[in-house]
């Protein structure tokens, strides 16, 4: 049996429960009428409580992809296209898109057409501004889950699969996450000792000349986090949401940043090539002066957007890799 079948059955056992504990009833609330209260970023919502036709934006998309949600339409996922298995891939090619990567291309005609009997926004508050709630309220139950920090997709994907009926999937590849986390903890337990990392991000602008530090809890640092690796530092001001936890000072300034780091990792594209704004740190004679770069301890990541479980299992084997020169030190 593969693991999506023994999937499958689990949830179908899980959305009898779930469809057990509602109450109350809506006009498009799934097969079995069934209503419940669910706590969302814009308040406590009555929503389905087995929904059957689901519009998920944003950070939502990829998550119900994968949980095998029931949905009618999607918002485009563009950055995370490379980190689909081939299975969740045809299925994202399949869904009407409703709108592209941008909250403010919501497309209201096209998500009444699909008479969804929920609507799961996964944007973060800030882009809310760009949506008309009302008119999105006035088709269907709306729940706003949105990110905040980039390390929170965990606990942000938990509610987006509870949203959908789908909080079984979140279990079971959860426990995949983080057995294997635990494992790369105690093989690189004694490598990772004592060493500051610092990190270079993909956002940095080229033609204002800066480049993007992350700190802890942001794309590039939240998941080599989970196997022990400890970046120092915090931004200088905080600017909410991802400004908590990075920062785009200028390439001058990159010595002051990153100088007391014992090693530096850095994001890849998914396909292990260099972004530009990253490129252009690497091939600076700031960079090559840095302590962590002539010592040898410089490390590529790829898969830094990952925002589910099953691509954050990508990037752990990613970290993996990336690490094990650190282990050929220490023997």
């Amino acid at each position: 049996m593969s693991t999506r079948t023994r999937l499958a059955t689990a949830l179908a056992a899980a959305l009898v429960l779930v469809t057990g504990c509602g109450s109350g009833s809506a006009d498009d609330a799934g097969t079995s009428g069934k209503t419940r209260s669910f706590a969302a970023d814009n308040g406590t919502v009555t929503i389905p409580a087995d929904p059957k036709r689901i519009v998920a934006t944003g950070y939502a998309v990829p998550v119900l992809i994968e949980a095998d949600a029931e949905l009618v339409g999607i918002s485009t996922w563009t950055r995370g296209l490379e980190m689909m298995s081939a299975e969740d891939r045809a299925k994202y090619d399949g869904v009407k898109k409703i709108a592209d990567d941008a909250a403010a291309s919501t497309n209201y005609e096209a998500i009444a057409a699909v008479k969804p009997d929920l609507i799961i926004i996964g944007v973060p508050r800030p882009v809310l501004g760009d949506i008309d709630m009302k008119r999105l309220e006035s088709i269907a139950p709306v729940a706003v889950i949105g990110p905040t920090v980039p390390s929170a997709w965990r606990d942000l994907s938990r509610r987006q699969a509870d949203a959908a009926g789908r909080l079984q999937y979140y279990t079971d590849t959860k426990a995949a996450y983080e057995k294997k986390a635990a494992e790369i903890t105690a093989k690189y337990a004694d490598a990772l000792k004592g060493l500051k990392f610092g990190h270079v991000g993909t956002y940095g602008d080229v033609a204002g000349g800066t480049f993007m530090r992350e700190f802890g809890d942001s794309w590039g640092t939240n998941i080599a986090e989970d196997v022990g690796v400890t970046y120092y530092g915090q931004v200088k001001k905080k600017g909410g949401g991802s400004k908590d936890v990075s920062e785009t000072p200028s390439l001058e300034e990159l010595p002051e940043s990153l100088g007391e780091a014992d090693a530096v990792t850095y994001s890849l594209e998914p396909d292990g090539s260099t972004a530009e704004a990253v490129q252009r740190v690497l091939d600076s004679k700031l960079w090559k002066n840095l302590p962590a770069v002539k010592d040898g301890k410089t490390f590529g990541l790829r898969y830094t957007a990952a925002a589910t479980y099953e691509s954050a299992l990508m990037a752990l084997d990613d970290v993996d890799k990336a690490l094990a020169p650190l282990l050929e030190e220490g023997k």
